[in-house]
């Protein structure tokens, strides 16, 4: 093979990182390095120098450690072997990035656990050229641009379902208003992100975005949400005393559409506005027959969940039975309600064994 005279590579768009093809050189080859690039010299897997934007003819004393390795003798036109590497700086934006499965948030308002999907894109850029070929090249016997992309795009994603959790839940947003926080929360997510991969890899995010935060509007866990949100809502906006107010005068309402003490009203001439006295004569029809006040609503258990390391709450037993369902959770669970003296596996609870919500032990084969 012909000994190479000029060693350079005009990159493509998107490309990060490009091998020169050939390791055939020579003392005296010119090596071109445009702006944004870092060319380095690879032999044996080691680094022995790197060059930034610029024009070089490649000399024993350009590349001593070269010259180390493979002891080439002094003079021109002799040749060596080594690799080239092109590492290019340049920023590559609009990288797609979506969670492929839904995440499972405690809402940090409400504390109804809800399913959700998030999706944006991100840019990146390297800053540390020799960090990201050591990197790289200490993990992989090749690589191509698309490689190098979906490797990153994976990582992201695996972070990006904790950092969002996380931002979600010490943020203290309801998930139905997280969509006002969105620029907030691409922030954080690219602040996170930046600590994992600048230091570790070499390569820096860039304009992450967040677009959209979404629910699915038909899972039984965000129709409780909305609500949640809807009571809360309207208890602030007339108060609970006038709420209590409005609850008697619907239950007031379906009485006296029934007959009897209906027909009573009818007969006496009396319309639902008039006033204090028909309340009056509604109640005195009404004492011993029913409470204009609503029973207090029955307080239903709620567990603590152990899950990935961290401590979830307000699980009900239906939403632990979606979550076994979903195979969030398994029998060896560790859960935890008020009342029970320490944690204890999922299967060791009375109120779900007896309810047959665990599956049964797998037959055993004779």
């Amino acid at each position: 093979m012909a000994l190479i005279d000029v060693v350079k590579y005009e990159m493509n768009e998107g490309e990060l990182c490009y091998k020169f093809p050939s390791e055939d050189l020579r003392i005296g080859t010119q090596l071109v390095v445009y702006p944004a690039q870092t060319a380095f010299f690879i032999k044996g897997g080691a680094i022995c120098d790197e060059f930034t934007s610029g024009t070089y003819t490649i000399k024993t004393n350009n590349i001593p450690i070269l010259n180390k390795l493979i002891n080439i003798p002094f003079g021109n036109n002799t040749p060596f072997n080594a690799e080239v590497w092109f590492v290019n700086q340049i920023t590559k934006l609009d990288l797609p990035w979506g969670t492929p499965q839904q995440i499972q948030i405690e809402d940090p308002k409400y504390k109804i656990i809800v399913p959700i999907r998030a999706h944006g894109q991100y840019g990146i850029k390297i800053t540390k050229p020799r960090l990201f070929i050591e990197s790289l090249i200490g993990n992989m016997s090749y690589f191509t641009t698309d490689k190098i992309e979906q490797y990153f795009k994976g990582k992201i994603i695996s972070y990006l379902n904790s950092i969002i959790a996380k931002s979600i839940v010490q943020g203290g947003v309801s998930i139905l208003d997280i969509n006002s926080e969105i620029i907030n929360l691409s922030s954080l997510c690219e602040n996170e992100l930046n600590s994992i991969f600048e230091d570790k890899y070499g390569i820096k995010i860039v304009e992450f975005s967040i677009m959209s935060i979404t629910t699915p509007q038909d899972d039984e866990s965000v129709i409780k949400l909305k609500q949640a949100k809807d009571f809360s809502a309207r208890i602030n906006i007339t108060g609970r005393d006038m709420y209590q107010m409005e609850r008697s005068f619907d239950v007031l309402e379906k009485v006296a559409s029934n007959e009897g003490i209906g027909g009573q009203m009818t007969a006496m001439g009396v319309g639902l506005g008039a006033g204090v006295s028909v309340g009056n004569v509604i109640g005195n029809n009404i004492s011993g027959v029913i409470n204009t006040n609503p029973p207090p609503l029955p307080q239903e258990t709620l567990y603590h969940v152990y899950i990935n390391g961290m401590q979830q709450g307000g699980y009900t037993i239906q939403m632990i039975e979606n979550s076994l369902n979903q195979g969030i959770i398994n029998a060896n669970t560790l859960v935890w309600r008020i009342g029970m003296p320490k944690w204890e596996k999922l299967s060791d609870i009375p109120e779900f064994s007896q309810q047959s919500i665990l599956p049964p032990p797998l037959p055993i084969n004779d």
